[in-house]
């Protein structure tokens, strides 16, 4: 069992709060763990350690068996003082032990004077420091001990820095394949955009859209979202994208469009609960009509010459609910009176903004009319902020949001 030692530093008590020691640069909440086996040298560093003055609680355990229970069960920075030679270890051996149990603790290894090779060793293996036992001094140890413990935080901070570059080059990587570069054949189609990523989320999740113009003039666009957040969600929305616009490019449209997504999400999906939202949307080349076909999805933002409108044409089931045995009815519309369509996923109405009640698609469609002047970026621009100032003091834009606004020649 882990024996508590008096604190170090002025032999007084010191308080345990937050924040970094000035005298030392220490975490004032850091702990020091000495694993050490023999009572003698144990008691000779303790002593070494009160003359220090180093201002941290100090544990004593006898085997690496009671370290380990003593690093799983504390919450605090830590820096282990370890004998290599332990009742039930030996050599290396601790330090790679102590090192899998506690990942973030610093260590510093205690060996005898003829040991400087094995001290070496212990280095190379991942400790930060080593010192010989013999002739033991508080400065050197203090030094050790501070040393330790602001190399393994700049190790730390190393090791974020690199995990925080990867998540930003994967975060391009998904975005180039969530939100592609429209593929339109003229000027006849205008479409603008915005992802913005929930707050909770460091990585894209799986909102996607496309837009595509046939060779006969059809404007074909799809806005999706995957359930669930991180990268295999977002690689499924890829993966929907790509195939939706692959689809349209071989002439695969209408309801036979969704089948085949069916089929690839139950072929590519990580687990049998994942599901896809979308709605894909046409739009014929003269811009006489419009068909839409949802799966799941929410409604879309029409302007006409009334004002905006919300739509909810008949909608499917989502993408893997009812694989073999989903249908999606295809809603076709008059389009002569419509100037432009607005796509989007939940996340721009399901925000918070009175402590009983989210923003909703009414909400929405009311945020939509006060920009109704407005086309394009502006008006994408506009809701986006006005529905995150909104929820600001509710926790902001929680899901991640994806609109997707487009304007043809032709429409009203």
């Amino acid at each position: 069992m882990a024996d508590r030692l008096p604190r170090t530093g002025e032999r007084g008590a010191v308080p345990r709060q937050g924040g970094t020691d000035p005298r030392w640069g220490l975490d004032a909440t850091a702990v020091l763990l000495l694993v050490e086996d023999d009572a003698g040298d144990a008691l000779l560093v303790r002593e070494v350690l009160v003359d220090s003055g180093l201002p941290m609680e100090v544990t004593w355990c006898k085997s690496l068996a009671e370290a380990r229970a003593f690093l799983d069960a504390t919450p605090y920075s830590v820096c282990v003082l370890l004998d290599l030679h332990l009742p039930d270890t030996h050599g290396l051996g601790a330090v790679r032990m102590v090192r899998d149990a506690a990942p973030d603790a610093a260590v510093v290894v205690l060996t005898g004077v003829a040991e400087n090779e094995a001290g070496l060793a212990a280095v190379a293996e991942g400790a930060q420091d080593f010192l010989a036992k013999d002739g033991l001094d508080a400065e050197a140890l203090s030094r050790a001990v501070r040393y330790a413990l602001q190399r393994k935080q700049v190790e730390r901070s190393g090791a974020e820095l690199q995990a925080s570059r990867l998540l930003a080059r994967e975060n391009a990587r998904l975005e180039r394949g969530l939100l592609p570069t429209p593929l339109l054949r003229g000027a006849g189609c205008q479409v603008a955009s915005r992802y913005s990523p929930g707050r909770d989320h460091a990585l894209l999740g799986g909102d996607f859209f496309d837009v595509v113009e046939s060779e006969d003039g059809t404007v074909h666009a799809v806005i999706g979202d995957v359930s669930g957040h991180g990268a295999a969600e977002a690689a499924l929305g890829v993966c929907l994208r790509v195939a939706w616009r692959a689809a349209v490019l071989s002439g695969c449209v209408g309801t036979r469009q969704l089948e085949l997504l069916e089929e690839i999400i139950g072929a590519e999906r990580a687990a049998d609960y994942i599901f896809a939202t979308l709605t894909v949307l046409r739009i014929a080349k003269d811009r006489s009509r419009m068909s839409v076909i949802r799966a799941g999805h929410p409604g879309l933002l029409v302007s006409t010459s009334r004002g905006i409108e919300l739509l909810e044409p008949a909608p499917g089931p989502a993408l893997g609910l009812l694989p073999g045995r989903a249908h999606w009815p295809e809603t076709e519309l008059p389009a002569h009176d419509i100037s432009a369509v607005t796509l989007f996923t939940d996340g721009l109405f399901e925000g918070v903004v009175a402590p009983d009640r989210r923003l909703g698609e009414e909400g929405l469609l009311a945020v939509a009319r006060n920009h109704q002047t407005l086309r394009g970026r502006p008006f994408v621009d506009a809701v986006v902020e006005d529905v995150a100032a909104l929820t600001a003091s509710h926790g902001g834009l929680a899901d991640d949001v994806a609109v997707l606004h487009l304007t043809t020649d032709g429409m009203a």
